[in-house]
């Protein structure tokens, strides 16, 4: 049987400990630990809201130069009220963007990107940026319906943001629903909020 493997944490290098811990504090993340050794060595985890995955820092820990981390993933349901929300805890968050040419969204001055969000509704297509105080970069990617294959049978969601905004896309697609079956009210709404939403998450075809 194949094993699970688990990415649950990843390294990043910074020059200055205390002011990387600070800076990812400040954004709302969860301090996990932070163990210092008598030999120098010191790790400190923190763990992005809603994230199954970690990331670590201090000293010792890596031969990387401090802020050469870079195209670091934070996906997210609704990218404007992400980068609102990062931009007020002190983050300098880019305008949103999409690639105007393939790759774009990981060039660090920023060419071949155009403004707004990606075609269509934008899923998997639609970004922004921030760097932390030594330089590595986060990407922001938007991603509201997952392409099959990509999430588990089971349906699960990792905040209560991400549930939330899965509520209110499900309202959405079930009052167009109801418009075109003439307005009438849907006494099976939970049913169809369900079978929407499970779909949505597994990226497979939506209820009509």
């Amino acid at each position: 049987m194949t094993q699970d493997m688990l990415l649950e944490a990843v390294v990043i290098p910074v020059a200055d400990v205390d002011r990387a811990k600070d800076f990812y504090v400040g954004l709302g993340w969860r301090l996990d630990a932070d163990f210092p050794f008598d030999n120098g060595f010191r790790v400190v985890q923190l763990t992005p809201p809603g994230s199954g995955c970690s990331v670590q820092f201090g000293t010792q820990i890596t031969s990387a130069a401090p802020g050469t981390a870079e195209g670091l993933y934070l996906v997210v349901s609704d990218l404007a009220a992400a980068r609102e929300e990062l931009a007020s805890r002190g983050a300098e968050v880019s305008e949103v963007f999409h690639p105007d040419s393939p790759g774009a969204q990981f060039r660090a001055d920023g060419t071949g990107r155009a403004p707004g969000p990606g075609a269509d509704d934008g899923s998997y297509s639609t970004f922004a940026t921030f760097a932390d105080p030594d330089g590595n970069r986060w990407l922001l990617q938007e991603v509201t319906t997952r392409l099959p294959d990509r999430v588990d049978a089971v349906t699960t969601y990792s905040s209560v943001s991400d549930l939330a905004a899965a509520l209110r896309a499900a309202a959405a697609a079930h009052g167009e629903h109801e418009a075109r079956d003439g307005g009438k009210y849907d006494e099976n709404w939970p049913d169809w909020y369900a079978e929407y939403m499970v779909a949505a998450r597994a990226g497979t075809e939506l209820p009509a």
